[in-house]
């Protein structure tokens, strides 16, 4: 904790890795940051109760600053760290300070803003996002899903307090506004139904907004929004927390209803067995953590860091990579082996070729799976494999922005 005497600023924490955020001006109000600091930046940003401004430090990150009555800030950084420590789809919490404006005291909590994500109005007011909508859905509901089965209770779960990231054609949902939220060691019913009604309250409001702005398609009234992801939410909570019964000599369906949770993207904590009564058959029940289980095999293997989704395509290609070389060489190759060959074969070729479209670290995993999903419309239409090298190809010629003019052609031309 800094015990700053700086105008308007009492006190500051800040996470090590970050600025310390001094220069920022502590004694005006948050809305009056865009002409008071060169660091206020202007960012899209979904509905809030309170103030939000975003600034900029090169070299370090964008950050969110929202203004709370004071003792918020403390309360809401504490319980977004919490849900860090359980590796949990939330913004990262960075510091919270207290300030004094004009008699007027407010804490402020300082968040990292999570790259390449959009609020949800973005997702439906940007022409070419329209695909994103409504797999908004299951977004919504994974996301729920997660942090019900970590004990989170919301209690404030809206469309306006969510971030999205595209992840390989899906959308990742980040919980943003942590400010009603309590953890617990489990949940009851009770308190996951509350969640779910005040969700269902929630994004029909937002929608609302939204059908003020734009026309929805049918699939997408404000009226059924809330009740199509909480149906989505009960299908996948109760996949998850599904008993499986196992006979003596059916032990190959362990592994199977492991591979089928992983199929899902959860990760397996434990596997409980517990005796039914019935001599022969045991009831089986999986503890699962989080829904992160290719990325972080991915990045076990390769260093990678990607989306969920975008993981999963990559281990695909890498499972095919490990085939071929099987194949090739007449015996089993270890996936590590395979992993090591794809990255120097396959994926550092491509990264040099896509060049200047990769501005950043999500772009490189997200523009990697768009040209997988574009080899595998190119090899549906040719019905043969046309290879990545082809599918790149033919990607750079569609996709890849052309070079400008010079300004001697433009004036030739003018």
């Amino acid at each position: 904790m800094i015990h700053a005497e700086l105008p308007g600023l009492r006190s500051i924490l800040v996470r090590p890795g970050h600025p310390d955020f001094l220069d920022l001006p502590w004694e005006q109000e948050l809305s009056a940051w865009p002409g008071a600091t060169d660091r206020s930046i202007e960012l899209p940003r979904g509905l809030s109760r309170h103030e939000v401004q975003f600034v900029s430090y090169p070299g370090a990150s964008i950050y969110a600053v929202k203004e709370l009555p004071e003792g918020l800030a403390e309360k809401e950084y504490g319980l977004l760290l919490e849900m860090q420590s359980r590796s949990l789809p939330s913004v990262e919490p960075v510091g919270h300070a207290l300030a004094d404006l004009g008699g007027r005291r407010v804490s402020m909590l300082i968040t990292r803003f999570l790259d390449a994500s959009h609020p949800y109005r973005v997702l439906f007011l940007s022409p070419g996002l329209e695909r994103y909508r409504e797999r908004l859905l299951d977004a919504m509901a994974g996301l729920l899903v997660r942090l019900h089965l970590a004990g989170v209770y919301w209690g404030d779960c809206s469309l306006s307090n969510v971030l999205f990231r595209r992840d390989a054609g899906q959308l990742g949902a980040y919980l943003v506004d942590a400010e009603t939220s309590e953890i617990h060691e489990s949940l009851s019913d009770g308190q996951r139904r509350q969640d779910l009604m005040i969700m269902e309250d929630n994004v029909g409001g937002d929608l609302l907004d939204i059908s003020m702005a734009t026309r929805l398609p049918d699939a997408l009234r404000p009226e059924t929004f809330g009740a199509s992801i909480r149906r989505r939410y009960e299908g996948l909570w109760c996949e998850v927390n599904r008993e499986v019964i196992v006979g003596a000599s059916e032990r190959w369906r362990i592994q199977a209803r492991v591979r089928a949770l992983n199929a899902l993207g959860f990760s397996i904590q434990e596997i409980k067995l517990i005796a039914t009564g019935d001599q022969d058959k045991l009831a089986m029940r999986t503890v699962v953590t989080d829904r992160d289980y290719h990325r972080h095999r991915l990045h076990d293997h390769t260093g990678l860091v990607a989306q969920e989704r975008q993981a999963e395509l990559m281990l695909n290609e890498i499972e095919e990579f490990r085939a071929r070389l099987a194949q090739g060489s007449r015996r089993e190759v270890p996936l590590s082996v395979a992993a090591f060959r794809w990255l120097s074969e396959a994926w550092e070729p491509t990264q040099r070729r896509l060049g200047s479209l990769v501005k950043t670290e999500a772009d490189a995993a997200e523009l990697y799976c768009q040209v997988l999903e574009h080899k595998w419309f190119m090899s549906e239409a040719a019905k043969a494999d046309v290879g990545l090298e082809a599918a790149l190809d033919d990607y750079l010629a569609r996709f890849k922005p052309k070079k400008a003019r010079s300004k001697k052609a433009g004036a030739a031309n003018s």
